[in-house]
């Protein structure tokens, strides 16, 4: 056995990693910049000199054996350690901080106060990443992750942050327009801005069963990002849902009103991620320490993050 170790090819054990996550030799060629014949030679290189199969070649696809998951999984575990130990070691205290985050997060809060940051870690530059995408943070070069969800990503270190809740908003100025709204009830004849089935878990949580094809309409707008239909509500458009948490500062300047108290829960929170094995990087946990006091210090999180 020691014999084999010592003689399998490095080079080898990176290609099959590839292959094996991807599940596809073409791919893992992409990835690593080689020919799909490359990928193939070296692959079969490996199941030679361990004598036995580690993929099933499918018409379009490749599948691993039993013996090819075993291996799969030390390698995926081996490749991650090892960047991680790099990372570490290369580590500079004059590094940059890249952050993935969705775009109304970025701007409704944590701009206001990423500075406060950087006063604290001059050392530190920051660089932000807005994107619906959800980033590899074990491949991609991406520090930490803030994301919206149940917390349950596999191989990443999760720390919750705060709830994600909504409610109704609308400007002062919509609102007198429109007159006296006597209760939640009274939304449902008036313009609504998002999905359906958003609002119909907020007229349900105020009390409110929705009639039969009410919220099928299609919405006046529906934007891929809460910031977008905000805005519209901002510019008078209609009631949009927004997490009084994020627009905590739009709704005490007056910029936007709540007309109901009812929040409600979305079943997700958000989390600060990042890879297990770099949870001792400095500037992550820099940023972490920080990150997590300004969420303690914030009575917006204080007062909706019990929900």
């Amino acid at each position: 056995m020691s014999d084999v170790l010592a003689t399998l090819p490095l080079s080898a054990i990176r290609v099959f990693e590839a292959a094996a996550r991807l599940g596809s030799f073409t791919r893992a060629a992409d990835e690593l910049g080689m020919t799909q014949a490359a990928v193939s030679w070296q692959v079969k290189a490996l199941e030679t000199r361990l004598d036995q199969p580690l993929f099933r070649r499918l018409p379009r696809e490749v599948a691993l054996t039993p013996a090819g998951e075993r291996l799969a999984r030390a390698a995926t575990e081996a490749t991650t350690a090892l960047r991680g130990a790099l990372a570490d070691i290369l580590d500079k205290s004059d590094g940059v901080l890249a952050i993935s985050t969705l775009q109304t997060l970025a701007m409704q809060w944590l701009a206001p106060r990423i500075g406060a940051f950087q006063v604290a870690h001059p050392q530190i530059a920051v660089r932000v990443e807005t994107s619906n995408r959800i980033v590899d943070l074990l491949r991609e070069d991406v520090d930490v992750a803030i994301r919206a969800g149940k917390g349950d990503w596999p191989d990443l270190e999760t720390v919750r942050l705060f709830s994600a809740v909504e409610t109704p908003v609308a400007t002062p100025e919509l609102l007198a327009r429109l007159g006296p709204i006597a209760g939640p009830a009274d939304l449902l004849d008036l313009p609504r801005i998002g999905a359906g089935w958003e609002w119909d878990l907020w007229f349900r949580a105020a009390g409110v069963t929705p009639p039969p094809g009410k919220l099928d309409v299609t919405p006046r707008l529906a934007g891929d990002a809460q910031i977008l239909e905000v805005a519209a509500a901002l510019a008078g458009q209609g009631f949009a849902l927004a997490s009084p948490i994020l627009y905590a500062a739009d709704i005490a300047s007056g910029r936007l009103a709540q007309p109901f108290e009812v929040t409600v829960p979305m079943g997700q929170a958000y989390w600060l991620v990042y890879p297990k094995d770099r949870r001792r990087t400095r500037k992550i946990a820099a940023f972490r320490d920080w990150l997590l006091e300004s969420v303690s210090n914030d009575p917006a999180v204080a007062r909706w993050n019990t929900l």
